[in-house]
């Protein structure tokens, strides 16, 4: 994958996962957030199937990848949006899009102790700085986000601390699928509709009423996080993490708050401050390190 391509992928997946956050905020409420993860990552994994038989892409896996796309599916599909959903019932959006920017750290610390990976020197510098950059930004984020004091900021935060760890994972079981030489598309296509499944079953055990709110904003917001932010946005990360690692792929986290926060600023009125700011450079100088650092 030649840097160009890089850098336009990260930007693109940047931008849309930028807008995502904000747009499961419109999707609370009324309907169910375990409906709305089922509607969501079901109807992408319907148009994924659909573009892969198109395209004529392979969709069979053998039973070691079907296995990896099922993790992937349980930690990056169910778990981790479900805490994510759940978190953004407690606290404001920019505040967990701040906390999933340390994924490309724990990527890098979870690769090198389940599969003794070494991480260039560049690479770990990148994530550190990220973190540091993650850091001055939730200082200003949780300072002025409306986080106030009482359990429910709190468990916002820790549901956030845990989608970002099961996130983790889900790009660890995705790296397993392709060792195992699962076609990438084919792999998340069945990843989501695993996901969706896990879910649904968690749906029907706990529940929940399914319906769908028949208003443009829930309708418009699930096209988005359905077309855009799942088919298209997971699809460039994962082709993305196969060709530069799941570090690279992952710091696509640490670039969207930045955008997570012009929307808060433009429909939530968000203040950007120094802090704000500093935490931007920080993040940037730390993505350009990990793109510049060679392949692990």
């Amino acid at each position: 994958m030649s840097r160009p391509f890089t850098i336009l992928a990260i930007a693109v997946c940047a931008l849309i996962w930028g807008t995502t956050w904000f747009a499961i905020t419109l999707q609370l409420g009324v309907v169910d957030p375990i409906v709305s993860i089922v509607w969501r990552f079901g109807l992408a994994a319907v148009v994924l199937f659909a573009f892969c038989a198109l395209t004529r892409r392979p969709l069979r896996l053998t039973c070691a990848q079907h296995l990896a796309a099922a993790g992937q599916g349980a930690f990056v599909f169910a778990v981790s949006y479900g805490f994510v959903y759940a978190a953004e019932e407690r606290v404001a959006s920019a505040v967990v899009a701040v906390i999933f920017a340390a994924l490309a750290f724990v990527n890098l610390i979870l690769f090198r102790v389940l599969e003794r990976q070494k991480a260039a020197a560049g690479a770990w510098q990148g994530a550190i700085l990220g973190v540091c950059g993650v850091a001055v930004l939730s200082f200003g984020q949780l300072s002025g986000a409306g986080v106030s004091a009482g359990v429910a900021p709190v468990l916002g935060v820790v549901f956030a601390l845990i989608a970002v760890l099961a996130s983790a994972f889900g790009n660890w079981f995705a790296w397993r699928g392709q060792q195992a030489g699962a076609p990438v598309m084919a792999a998340t296509a069945w990843a989501m509709a695993y996901g969706t499944a896990m879910v649904a079953v968690y749906g029907v055990a706990t529940g929940v009423e399914w319906r769908i709110e028949p208003t443009p904003a829930y309708i418009l917001s699930l096209l988005h996080l359905s077309l855009f932010g799942s088919v298209i946005a997971f699809g460039l990360y994962f082709t993305l993490a196969r060709q530069r690692g799941y570090a690279l792929a992952s710091y696509i986290s640490a670039l969207t708050p930045p955008i997570a926060v012009i929307m808060s600023v433009l429909f939530e009125g968000a203040h950007v401050g120094v802090t704000m700011l500093i935490g931007l450079i920080l993040v940037l100088g730390g993505q350009v390190l990990l793109i510049r650092a060679p392949k692990a």
